[in-house]
């Protein structure tokens, strides 16, 4: 009679051993996933701050009351498409990137066009809170690319955990699926030109 349990309790044990090993896949799964999406939220956080900073960078500017106004209003539409623009952390799919980063695009190239205009304007650039806005840009565009690495570290550890066989099994039967990485813009590879000519 004994004999007649033994086939059974290894089925027991077997199965006990494939739910602990599911249950371990989908709690560290959900653990990677969550914490990719933070790494995202510190992402969009960090660029808050420089839409932040900018609006107070154009108030500073538009102070110097004979100041370029098209380049002012580059910047201010700029800023506005960028802050219209959001990426739920559980969506980010690798075309709601690309379009944030667009928007992001835009508004660093308006930037980059409005100092390098202000140069022109030798009692703006002297202005004390000028300086400190451009040099606290200066620290936010670093903090940007920081929470950007560590984004895609995070992503990183996700996908590995839920790519590598026999995790990849239950990735499917769990619904994680790969995420989309940050990528740099088309053409930031090659060196920008800078022309200083401001004839």
């Amino acid at each position: 009679m004994k004999k007649s349990f033994l086939p059974l309790i290894i089925i027991a044990l077997v199965l006990f051993g494939i739910y602990n090993w599911a249950v371990g896949f989908n709690n560290t799964a959900i653990e990677y996933e969550a914490n990719a999406k933070t790494a995202w939220s510190n992402v969009e956080s960090s660029y808050q701050r420089r839409v932040d900073l900018i609006g107070n960078l154009v108030k500073t500017v538009e102070g110097a009351a004979d100041f370029e106004r098209n380049t002012l209003t580059e910047v201010i539409e700029a800023r506005a498409k960028a802050t219209s623009t959001t990426i739920d952390p559980t969506n980010i799919t690798p075309e709601n990137l690309a379009a944030f980063q667009q928007a992001q695009s835009g508004l660093s190239s308006a930037l980059s066009k409005l100092l390098v205009t202000v140069e022109r304007y030798p009692d703006l650039k002297a202005n004390q809170n000028f300086l400190d806005l451009q040099n606290q840009l200066e620290g936010t565009e670093n903090r940007i690319n920081v929470a950007r690495n560590r984004f895609n570290e995070s992503v990183n550890t996700y996908d590995i955990f839920t790519k590598k066989f026999p995790n990849s099994v239950l990735s499917g039967w769990f619904g994680f699926d790969e995420m989309t990485r940050y990528k740099a813009n088309a053409g930031s590879e090659n060196a920008p030109e800078i022309d200083f000519d401001f004839n």
